[in-house]
């Protein structure tokens, strides 16, 4: 785990943000800043491989460019870089950076959630398994995340602007290749960058 912004005290409870972030959102800012209602730190991870998507339109280097910028003056939020996509392998990493002692939260929304918990790990009862080491911060995202009933203690709902459901970095890099106004979507001290790297 390779970390480019990092505040110096160490958190009891971390929130650990995965995402291709291609290019953040102003809904990627309002989730990490809705879970600092719960945690004391949120680090914002781009996995150099993700399990379920490749990256396309931009380098790993501009997306931690974007991310630098649009965090610039958040003193709880980190950024770093993982070698591991899955949740188990990034979560190994962050035990590695901040000690056995921090408790991990990962942060999603209920789409995340859904696909992740419904993943083919290789074998039964690998996701219960992983859920002993994190647990999940989940917003709502069209809909509340219903996990099972065995899982619910390793669920906490968090509440995010309804706003938010609609905006996606998709939506801005198809707003951006019709020529419609995307601005709103994407935290203003990214602008210019994101006009650089997607058009």
């Amino acid at each position: 785990m390779e970390f480019f912004q990092r505040p110096a005290e160490l958190p009891h409870r971390l929130s650990v943000f995965p995402g291709s972030f291609n290019p953040p959102t102003v809904a990627h800012l309002a989730l990490a800043r809705a879970a600092l209602s719960v945690v004391d730190e949120v680090t914002f991870v781009l996995p150099r491989a993700f399990p379920h998507k490749s990256y396309r339109d931009t380098t790993l280097l501009q997306r931690l460019e974007l991310l630098q910028g649009a965090l610039r003056d958040e003193s709880r939020f980190s950024i770093a870089v993982t070698g591991g996509g899955l949740f188990i392998e990034i979560a190994r990493e962050c035990r590695e950076a901040y000690g056995d002692a921090v408790r991990l939260s990962f942060l999603c929304g209920r789409d995340a959630a859904e696909r992740i918990a419904g993943w083919d790990y290789g074998r039964t009862g690998a996701w219960r398994d992983m859920l002993r080491e994190f647990d999940l911060l989940v917003a709502p995202r069209a809909g509340e995340y219903r996990p099972e009933p065995s899982q619910l203690g390793s669920f906490r709902q968090i509440a995010v602007d309804p706003g938010c459901d609609a905006v996606s970095a998709s939506e801005v890099r198809r707003r951006i290749a019709a020529g419609e106004p995307w601005e709103h979507l994407v935290p203003a001290a990214i602008h210019a960058k994101v006009r650089e790297f997607y058009t």
